[in-house]
């Protein structure tokens, strides 16, 4: 998606003449079609996807041109495909996440998101805690017979959440997320989870809550491990 462009509800049709104009357009059967695509195999049209589709009872047409602009992105690099292949990291797992604050102009809500590369590079991509999908990975492991001894590693970009994760001092300020923060705290303090400052630049899960620029769109989706 253009990262200058901010889909809200005010683009939704408000005259007869404009509902007329989205009334042969198949804004609901194009995002509809991508779902499997985001959820199965490319991650990195994930977020854009999540961002239409709310707008499809009623889209108007600044919507229907991003939808266009992501098949004309798709049509682009339908030779990516998630590949397999060695990690140079010591860890069984890999995980990351991050969020765009208050990101969405109708509801002030966020967008955030993960990624735990496992193994050989595959991804996961979901919409729930990554802290908790990390522990489910280490029971599923150990059931493997994997050794989990050794601490997972989130890594986040932001140093507030991150000073927030570890020291108690800081949850006054956050009352709103106190019982998920303090969840985060009992798994940190257990061995299991360790929370790592990671630069913005080097955060695979940005693709994942915000609209970026070409460059980092190919630096992303290559994080991904997707690729021709």
């Amino acid at each position: 998606m253009d990262p200058g462009l901010r889909l809200s509800a005010d683009m939704c049709p408000s005259t007869p003449s404009a509902v007329r104009e989205m009334q042969d357009v198949p804004y609901g059967q194009a995002v509809g079609s991508l779902f499997y695509l985001a959820v199965a195999t490319r991650p990195d049209i994930a977020r854009t996807v999540g961002n239409l589709a709310r707008f499809s009872k009623s889209p108007g047409m600044a919507h229907w041109k991003a939808v266009k602009h992501l098949f004309r992105y798709i049509k682009g690099t339908l030779d990516y495909k998630l590949t397999y292949s060695p990690s140079s990291s010591n860890e069984l797992f890999t995980s990351y996440t991050n969020a765009d604050h208050a990101g969405c102009p109708d509801t002030g809500r966020s967008t955030s998101g993960y990624v735990i590369k496992m193994g050989t590079e595959a991804e996961f991509v979901a919409a729930v805690s990554a802290g908790q999908e990390v522990l489910w990975l280490r029971n599923l492991l150990t059931e493997f017979g994997f050794d989990i001894s050794a601490t997972s590693r989130l890594r986040i970009d932001n140093l507030s959440a991150l000073s927030v994760a570890k020291n108690p001092e800081h949850h006054g300020r956050m009352k709103h997320l106190d019982l998920r923060f303090y969840w985060v705290r009992d798994e940190v303090a257990k061995g299991r989870i360790a929370i790592e400052h990671l630069r913005t630049s080097d955060m695979p899960a940005d693709i994942l809550t915000k609209s970026l620029a070409k460059p980092k769109v190919l630096k992303m989706v290559r994080m991904l491990g997707l690729g021709t």
